[in-house]
């Protein structure tokens, strides 16, 4: 089943996780939406420059950046209403986890390429 993703903290570096993360998304299938305020595109995708520009319904936020960057924007995430969240290695962050579950979002302390490589997207 194909998902709209949202990236947050997308690189177009080609050695970040996050940009192998966008690329592989795409490979199997999913639609990407990267989000980072200093990169113009990731992946061949034009990038949006915060969570509260991404427009239209998202299933899966996959987070590449720690916890204190993501929180002055929990509030556009949580506006974004996704079914659940992922926050990948080196992302963690419990406090904000519990603030997205107390509102119904699933959240999973997990790595995005390997959740696709072993078909648990």
């Amino acid at each position: 089943m194909s998902e709209r993703v949202v990236v947050l903290g997308a690189s177009p570096k080609p050695e970040r996780y996050s940009n192998k993360a966008a690329r592989m998304l795409i490979e199997y299938g999913h639609t990407v939406v990267p989000v980072n305020p200093y990169h113009r595109s990731v992946a061949g995708i034009h990038c949006q420059p915060d969570i509260a520009s991404v427009a239209g319904p998202v299933d899966t936020v996959t987070v590449y950046m720690r916890g204190e960057l993501l929180a002055p924007h929990m509030d556009a995430l949580i506006g974004l209403s996704p079914r659940r969240v992922i926050f990948n290695p080196g992302s963690e962050d419990e406090g904000l986890a519990r603030e997205l579950r107390a509102r119904g979002i699933v959240c999973e302390d997990a790595c995005t390429l390997v959740l696709l490589r072993s078909k648990q997207f």
